[in-house]
């Protein structure tokens, strides 16, 4: 579908490697420009076979070409240059000043590559006191409230990470459908542009949505956090062999999901009538489908449910989700063989195009693989 987009990748680790492996999956030619070193994300927490080749960087940069340069050699800086003359996309994640030091600020680009689309993946949006300050995905669920969550959830005042990195990843979600849009717009008009994506105001704008909530309005009407998902009651439910996810979306869902659990008395209590009154008694109702889950094994559970349309799923371990059957049966896991690496399990591109098939994933390249191309 992007066949023929020549993307040039400055960017590390999570942020940018995210959005740049999407555009690859997407049949853009993507050569990654690793210092000598390598990206810091190739080595990884697990054990490769070979040094360098870490699960999540493999992950995050299949497809892609590998050519390593060292920038502070006027020799590599001329091979850079070089690429960036018949670019697409220059996308990278150095701060302003270094890029600059390095003669690749933007408009020592525009003057190699007037049509560049030049994308800035940066930590905190220029303009504001943040500007140039580092961030990683710790720092920045930190500064988004991300970490008072957690504390609203179970009452322990600690402020936590949710255990993913999911600022860098939606970060570069983001820099992905910007750098989508700058094609677009280019296809249109002829004209490249600079793109800055920071992360501090993609997160921002991605969690609170919801969680602005009373702040929405001014003066407020109450305190941020939207309440649905900061319920302590609204958590998966324990059964006989397991934990099951449970949500009745709507108020008349509750007292159903207790008639079909075995509590028909307490289902058809007159007071239900009255969605205020279901509404009000939200934590009696999580407490009883909690007392009523455990009598059941969670197939049990599941069958009953689904049955009703009933929304619900087995809450099963990171460890089991390789395993889903349906994921099974689309093949969004593909096993593959990777030329260093022996069998690995990728993950397909999600989405299904009517007039675009994704072909065989590619693998994640070695340490200047491609040098020589």
């Amino acid at each position: 579908m992007l066949s023929g987009l020549k993307v040039i990748d400055l960017t590390s680790v999570v942020f940018g490697p995210y959005a740049t492996q999407i555009l690859a999956d997407y049949g853009a030619e993507v050569t990654k420009i690793e210092a000598p070193g390598g990206d810091v994300y190739r080595h990884g927490a697990k054990p490769a076979k070979t040094p360098g080749m870490g699960p999540g960087f493999i992950a995050l940069n299949r497809g892609k070409k590998s050519v390593v340069l060292d920038l502070k050699q006027a020799g590599d800086v001329e091979r850079l240059k070089g690429l960036l003359k018949d670019a697409d996309v220059f996308i990278h994640n150095v701060r302003d000043e270094a890029i600059g030091r390095l003669g690749f600020g933007y408009e020592a680009v525009k003057a190699l590559n007037p049509q560049i689309i030049y994308v800035h993946c940066v930590g905190f949006g220029s303009g504001g006191p943040y500007a140039g300050l580092q961030a990683y995905d710790d720092v920045i669920q930190a500064a988004t409230g991300t970490t008072s969550l957690l504390p609203r959830v179970d009452g322990d005042r600690r402020p936590r990470y949710l255990p993913s990195l999911i600022a860098d990843k939606v970060a570069g979600l983001h820099a992905t459908y910007a750098t989508m849009a700058a094609i677009t717009h280019r296809l249109r008009t002829g004209r490249g542009q600079h793109i800055e994506v920071p992360m501090f105001e993609a997160f921002t704008s991605f969690m609170m949505k919801e969680h602005l909530d009373g702040k929405t309005f001014d003066p407020p009407n109450g305190d941020a956090a939207y309440g649905r998902q900061v319920d302590p009651d609204r958590q998966p439910f324990e059964t006989k062999d397991g934990w099951i996810s449970i949500v009745p979306y709507i108020p008349q869902h509750f007292p159903l999901v207790i008639g079909l659990l075995g509590d028909e008395e307490m289902a058809g209590e007159d007071r239900w009538s009255d969605v205020r009154a279901i509404l009000a008694a939200g934590p009696e109702l999580y407490a009883r489908i909690a007392e009523l889950a455990k009598e059941k094994t969670t197939s049990e559970c599941v069958e009953i449910l689904r049955a009703a349309n009933i929304p619900c799923m087995p809450a099963v371990d990171l460890n089991d989700v390789i395993d889903d059957t349906h994921l099974r049966e689309t093949g969004f896991f593909e096993r593959s063989e990777h030329p260093s690496e022996g069998a690995v399990f990728q993950m397909r591109d999600p989405n299904r195009f009517s007039d675009w098939e994704q072909g065989a994933l590619g693998h994640a390249p070695l340490p200047g693989e491609h040098n020589e191309d």
